[in-house]
This record gives structure tokens, sequence and C-alpha cells, in this order.
């Protein structure tokens, strides 16, 4: 998004008087792990929505659609599906490769195209006719604190074998920055490989003749059969320290071997899910095994009809014309209702929500963001160790 795009969001007339919301979420595809919380977030704020009175004084609606990966064309159907039924803005899709597939065409018709996992830089300054938003930070802080976080640990020689789509090479880009600025480097130029790759016999050895003593996999859920191979081939993890990001930060206990990857690391944009906040989520969807994009999720669709409500019309265009000052620069509430109250009095609001301050600026991109720090336990599964915070 830039500037004069910001300045100018895309006709679409007025609105109809009731919110419709679609999702664009990973049910199938590399990255459905993240699926059910982030579909949970996005029916946890539209029920809590309409428990408060709606929005314009109408039920929020919601309808779900897949989003698949890039090796389909599952994103471009479901996106066409739901501007066909109407909708005034699109939460999805996790992946920034699947979101580029489909911006044009969501953003084109007027409509809000609102990612919750969305976290390369590319986005920042795309020409999307000012209704490209994200909660989720871009990968400039992923990057910066996961190249400090490989200083730290002493790992200054580090190998790379990256997801070549702009999501990886991104996050790849902006960890080395990070890495030399702290007096490492990578042991040879990122060993890149295309969504749908099943065999990575090459990409390993590559990372082992170059003598890495740490490596960072940037991916999706191929990082299972990356692991395998690398054991394979004598690159332990627990040998070779190996760090993850948050395409592919997941509990592998049904996938590897206990104790495959027992002391490993990884980085995941966004703050920690408090139990309120997840029996919240359990309450409104059902069991989740992970909560992963689940706040940055539910803060995307309470921020949409924040700005319907502040605008006073749920079209497209006026939505994404107030999303940024509902998160900035006016009195703070953390709730829908509580927010509403001051809107309803006439006030400017800024919302800080569960996945942190938000704070958007004019490019759709939060400025401030939480970058969790977690480690693996002998099975294989995640927990958080540490938060770092950030201003972009």
């Amino acid at each position: 998004m830039d500037d004069a795009s910001s300045e100018a969001p895309a006709a679409g007339g007025e609105g109809d008087g009731t919110l419709t919301i679609g999702t664009l979420l990973p049910e199938t595809g590399s990255l459905a792990f993240l699926g059910p919380p982030e579909f949970a977030g996005v029916e946890l704020a539209v029920q809590e929505m309409n428990e408060g009175g709606g929005v314009l004084d109408n039920d929020v609606v919601k309808i779900d659609g897949d989003s698949g990966d890039t090796t389909t064309d599952i994103a471009t159907q479901t996106t066409t599906r739901l501007l066909g039924e109407g909708v005034d803005a699109i939460i999805g899709a996790a992946s920034s490769g699947v979101s580029f597939t489909v911006i044009d065409q969501i953003t084109g018709a007027g409509v809000v195209h609102f990612s919750p996992a969305n976290t390369s830089p590319d986005f920042t300054d795309y020409d999307d006719n000012g209704l490209y938003f994200r909660t989720a930070p871009s990968d400039v802080l992923q990057g910066r604190v996961l190249g400090d976080l490989l200083v730290q640990d002493g790992c200054l020689d580090v190998g790379a074998i990256v997801l070549d789509d702009p999501y990886g090479t991104g996050l790849a880009e902006n960890f080395t920055a990070s890495l030399e600025a702290g007096g490492g480097g990578l042991v040879a130029d990122p060993i890149l490989y295309p969504e749908g790759t099943s065999n990575f016999s090459a990409q390993v050895t590559q990372v082992a003749d170059a003598g890495a003593e740490c490596v960072v996999l940037i991916g999706f859920a191929e990082t299972v059969q990356i692991i395998n191979e690398m054991v394979a081939q004598g690159v332990n993890p627990t040998e070779v320290p190996t760090y993850f990001v948050d395409g592919n930060l997941a509990g592998y206990s049904e996938d590897l071997p206990a104790g495959t990857l027992e002391g490993n690391k990884g980085t995941l944009p966004g703050a920690e899910a408090s139990e309120e906040f997840q029996t919240r989520l359990v309450d409104a969807y059902g069991p989740l095994d992970d909560f992963s994009y689940a706040a940055e999720s539910y803060d995307a669709a309470i921020v949409i009809g924040l700005a319907a409500i502040a605008a006073g019309d749920d079209s497209g265009a006026a939505i994404g014309a107030a999303i940024p000052d509902v998160t900035r620069e006016g009195e703070k509430c953390t709730t829908f209702a509580d927010c509403v109250a001051l809107l309803d009095a006439g006030t400017d609001i800024d919302y800080d929500g569960v996945s942190g301050p938000i704070e958007m600026s004019d490019n759709g991109d939060p400025t401030e963001a939480t970058i969790g720090i977690f480690e693996y336990d002998a099975e294989n599964n995640i927990s958080r160790v540490d938060s770092l915070s950030g201003t972009i």
C-alpha cells in the first residue's frame, strides 16, 4: 500500500447496512495447521460483535472460505465466490504468497483485504487502492529479532534453507541483515526451493558442505521432510541448532521421533494469548491445539467492525478509510463494547487489541508489535520462552 492510494480508496458506493466478512484462510495446503486458530479468532470476534449489538444495528454476517496454498488455484476460486456473495471485507490469506495472488482481485473490487498473518515487507508499498491491511508485523521486525537471537545464541556461521516466495526471501533478507550487524553471516547464499518441493537432499547437502554451525529453516509444512533429510545426512538438529519461523513453528510430536527438535528455537509474531482469551476461543469454536495468529485474526475482524461504525458505512471503501484512525491517536479502548460506547459518544478511539497495540500506519501495517521466542521440548512441542516488542 502506498500513501497516495490510501488517500483515495477504491470507489465502491455505500454499503447495504449489513457488514459481511469473508474468510480466506487455510483449511487445506501447507499452512493448514494455522487454519483452526485463525478461523476461531474471526468466529469469536463476529460472535462478540453480534452479542454487543452488531454493526450499524445489524448482525455481522460471516462467510468462510479456504485459501489453499500457492500450488493450487483455491484462493482465486474462493475469492471469486466471496466477492459474488457481496462481502465488504475479506480476512486472509495466511500465506503472503497466496495473498499476492488475490490482492488485486479483492482491492480492485473495492473490498477490504485484511490479513492476520502476512509478513512479507513487499505489502507495505503495494498499490492496493488503500484497502490492504494486516495485524501481523512486517518481517522487518521478525527478521531483526531472529538475527539478534542467532547472535545471542552464538550462531555466527549460519546456513539457510528458504522457500522461494516473497515471504521466504523477504524474511531471509531481513534476518541476514540483523545477523551481519551482530558480527555473523551466512556461510552461503540462501538455498532456495519452490513450493511443492518434496525432495530436499540437494539443499541439505549444500548446507552440510558449507559447514554451517546453525541452520535457519524458512518454509511451511514441508519442514518435516527437510528435518528428516537433515537427520539422514547427519545434520541433526540436536547437534546443529536449527531455527524456525512463523510459517513452520508448529508442534511435530506426531511427525518426528521424540527428541528430534529438543532445545531448538523459533520466532512467531504476536503477543501471547492469555488463558482467558484461549478459553473464549475454545468456547466459540471448539478444541484447539494451537493459538498462533488467533489474536491477530480476532483483531482484524474487530477493527473492521469498529471502522464500519466509525464511518457509518459498511462499504469497503469507507471501512478502509477509517481503519487507521480507529487504531491510533484517540482514546484507548480494548473491547468492542467499550470502543462502540466511545464512538457513540462522538469520541475518537484507539483500539488496542489482544494481539497488541496495532497502531496502524497509513500503509496498512501495524507499527508496534511483539515477537515471541519459542523452544522445543523432548516431545517436539513448543512453548514460549520470551517475548520481544519493537517498533517498525
